[in-house]
């Protein structure tokens, strides 16, 4: 891993994850756009669209973009599946030279879900974008 670190951080309801990639901004932003990254952020079988689109994964966990700024910022509602409780995960891009802090909050993560798996899964988002 080409990261410079990995902060986690876990509340009663947020988890927060963070890393600095060594590439720049267009090229982190790009890879997380490919197919490859939309499985990385969302699960496989989901797309990410603009403000207001739905999506849905293969494993039923679903949600709506709520906002998708280019190469600062997207967030996105997400469900674990169609009744569960909405979530809001917010994945920021932030510019420093040839290297971008990624940070990524997924706030309202209450006990009934899986902390663990989501912290998991969430840095193996920021492992992809380090080595796309």
């Amino acid at each position: 891993m080409t990261t410079e670190s990995l902060i986690e951080e876990e509340t009663s309801d947020t988890i927060r994850v963070s890393t600095v990639v060594s590439r720049p901004v267009k090229t982190v932003w790009s890879a997380l756009l490919t197919p490859a990254g939309q499985a990385a952020l969302l699960g496989a079988g989901a797309r990410l669209g603009d403000k207001g689109d739905s999506w849905r994964a293969d494993d039923g966990s679903c949600g709506v973009t709520r906002s998708f700024h280019p190469l600062q910022e997207v967030r996105f509602s997400w469900r674990q599946a169609e009744d569960a409780p909405r979530t809001m995960v917010t994945v920021s891009f932030l510019p420093d030279g040839d290297s971008t802090m990624v940070e990524i909050a997924h706030d309202h993560a209450g006990a009934d879900l899986d902390t663990a798996r989501l912290t998991a899964h969430w840095r193996h988002l920021l492992d992809f974008l380090d080595q796309a």
